[in-house]
């Protein structure tokens, strides 16, 4: 099961080709790479009125270089939720907009269950984009772990700018599996976890993490702080040659056992303008109860 996240109004994906996609946030224009989008530019034409462009260099990171002059940093909305942009060293902006269409599955999982006791866990949760998106739908309390500072306060002048200041989000700076075993000594559940692993990472400490060996025992120990009445439970992950179907034994095997449920596996696709195409943003994979 695919996912399109084609609700966008401030974000747009214009036309892709070379190793590079050309978008627009808000009146914003950039140009990045990609490295999915083998396939040649058939207009090039498109990607002459561009504000900043991203070059890699070939010792690691890279530069924007500015056509026109842009803000440090502007906003960007996706229905009722609002987020921070800004150009960083390391190509991204702050946000990634495929992921708008799990933002749009919690918040409904969130709001159709009618409870106000929910807790929701997110791991390697970068700017909040889901803490923010389950804040603003009614959780009771999220709890957003990183292990860098930096995405921390971009994550709470996320939850600055969708006024959720008075709602319960405790910002974590740790490293995901040693904090998801504390919760266990702890003995608190959830009753929703969101992940959203890199292929590779360090922790605070410099713990290394690597997707392939270590995707399978975080989950695993995530089931065992899955609440029994639980709503949900999502992985995303876009490391390169890890399939849906990997995913999905991952997630069968670690949580079925304990919590019956249905498992959901599929690409993150965004619209291209250009041509009606898509372009792949990655898998997920999602257990639900019912």
């Amino acid at each position: 099961m695919n996912q399109i996240s084609k609700d966008w109004k401030d974000y747009e994906v214009i036309d892709t080709g070379n190793k590079e996609k050309l978008e627009r946030w808000n009146k914003t224009i950039l140009r990045r790479p990609d490295p999915v989008c083998i396939w040649p530019i058939e207009d090039e034409s498109k990607w002459n009125n561009v504000d900043a462009i991203y070059h890699r260099s070939k010792s690691g990171g890279g530069h924007w270089e500015t056509k026109h002059p842009i803000k440090e940093f502007w906003t960007i909305g996706y229905k009722e939720l609002r987020f921070k942009i800004s150009p960083t060293g390391f190509k991204h902006t702050g946000l990634f907009p495929e992921q708008a269409a799990n933002w749009d599955f919690v918040m409904n999982k969130i709001r159709n269950s009618k409870r106000d006791d929910i807790r929701v866990l997110n791991l390697f949760a970068y700017t909040g984009g889901a803490t923010i998106a389950c804040s603003k739908a009614g959780a009771k309390e999220v709890v957003h772990v990183d292990a860098a500072k930096g995405m921390i306060q971009w994550a709470k002048e996320n939850m600055e700018l969708n006024h959720l200041e008075n709602n319960t989000i405790r910002f974590i700076v740790e490293d995901c599996l040693k904090f998801v075993k504390r919760e266990q000594r702890r003995q608190r559940t959830y009753h929703g976890i969101i992940m959203d692993p890199p292929s590779y990472g360090r922790g605070p400490k410099q713990e290394l993490w690597k997707l392939e060996d270590q995707l399978y025992e975080l989950v695993d120990e995530c089931q065992k702080i899955l609440d029994k009445d639980a709503l949900f439970f999502l992985v995303n992950c876009y490391t390169t040659g890890f399939s849906c179907k990997t995913l999905e034994e991952v997630l069968s095997r670690s949580l079925l056992p304990s919590h019956p449920g249905n498992i959901e596996t599929g690409e993150n696709l965004l619209p291209v303008t250009y041509n009606n195409s898509i372009l792949p943003c990655g898998i997920f994979g999602r257990w639900t109860k019912d």
